[in-house]
């Protein structure tokens, strides 16, 4: 006996330094030691068991021990028969090894826990805290906080509130704040009076120091309404309220900040934080010097504002404080307040009014450019959410937010992807918005998007694309950038094609005409030719259509002629260069034919009319000066008639007109070419044609005066007899390009007057449509009601659709699918 007292009164100082530990363990001495452990002798358990609990502070002590596996001979002595003091060292030797997982899970295999919450009504302090430190160890498992709701831990932990020691009381709390995470800890936890607990130690303020971990257990109980009702009935939600508001405590502030959020994903407790008025205390947080308070209740009225009511009740109070966290240096608290706006005024146009009010645009615009891409993705929404008013969405232009949205559009984060897309669909419906965005640079990573593996992103991009083609230039550098083959690749796969992706696949066809006739050959009645389109043949998916200035500055091949369409008889240079225009298209100078000169002679001097009509301009606008856009003819011009002293004026003429833009100019604007004969042609259907009333009669009279401008009628036998072919040889010679104005045709076959048909009868507002068939084919479909079912009364039946004859019998008008028409169709 008297050795064992020495060898305790020895190795207890031994052990007490982290240099004698470590000397213990190089000693080998901690391996004889475990054997002890088990030792019949209650003593030499004692001492060992004390031993070991001093021991297992040292990191490396832990290590042997788990691998010794001495954990079932630990755990024993916590049994009811031993001493007081071997509970202590042996709780303390398990609350030492439960910081380990490792340790952890030994010490639940092995039973650990039950004995260990049986001590925590034990006598001594000491057992207690070492006891519920080992239990809040353990519980951060889930499979250790199921078993401890089966072993009934709550009420004893409870207990440990009474404690008169702080340190068990918070060793308490936050084996509380653990457990509670589970529903049924929670409930255990009321039925058990524990909210009462709770509530006394926030009314106590000696006791502050534990308001920040009740308030994290008062959080958790919060998400049962049960729970959140019995506080409501016993006035302790308005005591909570108060608490957090009149605190001056950030920590306690946060927290029960913390504790409304996660209370208020609940439905019924937002009506009943609601009714209680939580959005005062939220708001008064807002104000809080404290950068955590102000992201806790950013968080929570982004929660609560799925309440209407508090909707509602921020927009006076609340977005003020949130827009003034948009401008602070913590990112955290700009993306917090961001995330609230964002909630705040999806689809709710009052809230939006009221940020912008409260100058939201600009810190939102440069929370754009965060490196948070949860701010981001807020930011874009709050702006999205702005647009949706024109106002609003002006006032964003002005404040650049086309430029601020192409860093977003590169983002590698999905969400900031949709987000962004998603902004440039509600933003860019102005074309003054789309040339900012597209001189910014976003079209490119905005056609990327559209290859995306995310739903939504592809879905908003989508869109975007769709919003952004509503002009032709938009469409044309959107089909340039590739846009219009990833939509149709998409639009292939069942999976990713979407009603966004489909919709801007038409809408780039649709304001693309010359893209969308060359692919598909068919322009609909709702297809209005403009100026500007042009006709390159049948080009195949996939491959890409050259712009018209590129076409026009090369040089003539023998391939097709490309058709122009083009009603601006003055390309509106600047005033300083409209006495030196020329074929300010191709900046060459061009032979005119016969024609041409007679269509400006005529136009000079009668108004492109009859002599009984008006002498108005032409509606295109056209000046007399189009003798200026034609040259003299080499030769063939001799003894027609025409004065030696216009000759000359008409040399002066071309000598002055400037070299090719583009070649000597290459800093001067291109122009499209122009037009002369087209322009006549517009003017005169629009004074003889657009009058009639009768839509048949209108499109006979049309027909025919196309026919007559392309060449007149062709008889079918005489059909290979007609030059068309030599005709625009020598004119695309004369005009050193494949790009032939369509008026300057004089003989025409199939798909030129069908061509000219579709360009005057958009003109004038007639309805048809453009098909390309097989060989140099091409017509023109119209509808019309059958003149027998005229005055019936019921429902009238469809319209029958008819194709317009051209060449053979203009003006005629041949049933679809008929044998004429077939014929007329193909060869």
């Amino acid at each position: 006996m008297r050795l064992m007292m020495s060898m305790h009164d020895f190795i207890l100082p031994v052990t007490s330094g982290e240099e004698n530990k470590a000397t213990l363990l190089e000693l080998g001495a901690v391996e004889p030691l475990t054997k002890l452990l088990t030792h019949e002798d209650k003593i030499v358990r004692r001492n060992a068991t004390m031993i070991f609990g001093i021991l297992a502070s040292n990191n490396d002590v832990k290590k042997l021990l788990r691998e010794l596996d001495v954990m079932s001979s630990v755990i024993a002595q916590l049994a009811p028969e031993e001493e007081v003091v071997i509970h202590e060292f042996a709780s303390l030797c398990l609350a030492n090894m439960s910081a380990e997982y490792t340790s952890k899970v030994q010490i639940f295999e092995h039973g650990g826990l039950e004995p260990l919450i049986r001590l925590l009504a034990s006598p001594d302090p000491d057992v207690k805290k070492n006891s519920i430190e080992c239990i809040y160890n353990l519980v951060q498992d889930f499979q250790c906080r199921a078993t401890v709701q089966e072993l009934n831990a709550v009420p004893p932990i409870l207990d440990l509130l009474k404690s008169e020691y702080p340190i068990i009381q918070l060793l308490a709390l936050k084996t509380l704040g653990v457990i509670t995470n589970d529903k049924e800890a929670r409930v255990t936890l009321r039925d058990n009076q524990g909210m009462d607990h709770l509530f006394k130690i926030l009314e106590t303020k000696e006791l502050n120091d534990l308001h920040i971990e009740a308030l994290a257990v008062i959080a958790n109980c919060l998400e049962d309404m049960d729970t959140l009702v019995l506080i409501q009935q016993t006035g302790g939600l308005k005591k909570l309220l108060s608490f957090a508001e009149n605190s001056t405590i950030p920590d306690i502030q946060k927290n029960a900040a913390k504790a409304i959020t996660k209370a208020a994903y609940d439905p019924e407790n937002r009506k009943l934080f609601h009714e209680q008025e939580v959005e005062k205390c939220l708001v008064a947080l807002l104000g809080s010097e404290n950068d955590g308070t102000k992201i806790a209740a950013s968080q929570a009225i982004s929660v609560m504002c799925e309440n209407s009511g508090s909707k509602e009740f921020f927009n006076n109070q609340g977005i003020p404080q949130l827009i003034q966290s948009l401008r602070s240096d913590n990112e955290e608290v700009r993306e917090a307040a961001a995330l609230a706006l964002a909630n705040l005024t999806t689809c709710n146009t009052a809230n939006a009014n009221a940020a912008a009010e409260a100058d939201a645009i600009d810190p939102l615009i440069s929370i754009l450019s965060s490196k948070r891409d949860g701010a981001i993705a807020s930011a874009a929404t709050v702006l999205a959410n702005m647009a949706m008013q024109e106002p609003l969405r002006v006032n964003m232009q002005n404040h650049d937010v086309m430029h601020a949205l192409v860093g977003p559009l590169r983002s590698s984060n999905t969400v900031v992807q949709s987000k962004a897309a998603l902004l440039v669909a509600a933003t860019a419906c102005d074309g003054e918005a789309r040339t900012e965005l597209r001189n910014s640079g976003g079209l490119g990573p905005l056609v990327e998007l559209l290859r995306s593996k995310n739903d939504e992103v592809r879905r908003h991009a989508s869109w975007a694309v769709m919003v952004c083609a509503n002009d032709e230039l938009m469409a044309v550098e959107l089909c340039k950038l590739g846009a219009l083959e990833i939509l149709e690749e998409v639009n292939l796969s069942v999976s990713r094609k979407n009603k966004f992706s489909e919709a801007a696949y038409n809408k780039l066809l649709n304001n693309y005409l010359s893209l969308k006739y060359s692919l598909t050959g068919y322009l609909s009645s709702s297809n209005i030719i403009g100026d500007g389109f042009y006709d390159y043949g049948r080009i195949n998916p996939g491959t890409k259509l050259l712009p018209l200035k590129d076409l026009c500055l090369q040089e003539p091949s023998d391939l097709r002629a490309v058709l122009l369409v083009n009603s601006k008889s003055d390309t509106s240079p600047p005033p300083s260069m409209e006495d030196k225009s020329s074929d300010v298209g191709y900046g060459r100078s061009i032979s005119s034919s016969s024609s041409l000169r007679r269509a400006s002679k005529e136009k000079t001097n009668a108004g492109f009319g009859s002599p009984t009509e008006d002498r108005s301009e032409p509606t295109s606008g056209r000046n007399t000066a189009l003798s200026k856009f034609a040259i003299k003819e080499k030769g063939s011009r001799k003894g027609r008639g025409k004065k030696e002293e216009e000759k000359v004026k008409e040399e002066e003429e071309v000598a002055a007109v400037p070299k090719l833009i583009g070649e000597g100019s290459p800093d001067k604007e291109w122009y499209p070419p122009t037009d002369p004969d087209f322009c006549v042609y517009v003017y005169e259907v629009t004074k003889s044609i657009f009058p009639i009333t009768d839509i048949k009669e209108q499109i006979e009279a049309l027909a025919k005066y196309v026919a007559e401008k392309m060449g007149g009628k062709v008889s079918k036998e005489k059909l290979h007899d007609f030059s068309w072919e030599l005709h625009i040889s020598e004119l695309k010679f004369q005009l050193k390009s494949n790009v032939v104005p369509i008026g300057l045709i004089k003989q025409g076959i199939f798909y030129h007057r069908a061509l000219l048909f579709k360009a005057l009868a958009d003109k004038i507002g007639i309805g048809c449509s453009l098909v390309r068939g097989e060989y140099g084919r091409a017509w023109n479909e119209v509808k019309l009601m059958n003149e027998t079912r005229k005055g019936l009364i019921g429902a009238l039946p469809p319209p029958e659709v008819y194709i317009v004859d051209l060449m053979f019998h203009p003006g005629g008008l041949m049933k679809l699918k008929s044998k004429e028409a077939d014929l007329y169709r193909y060869l």
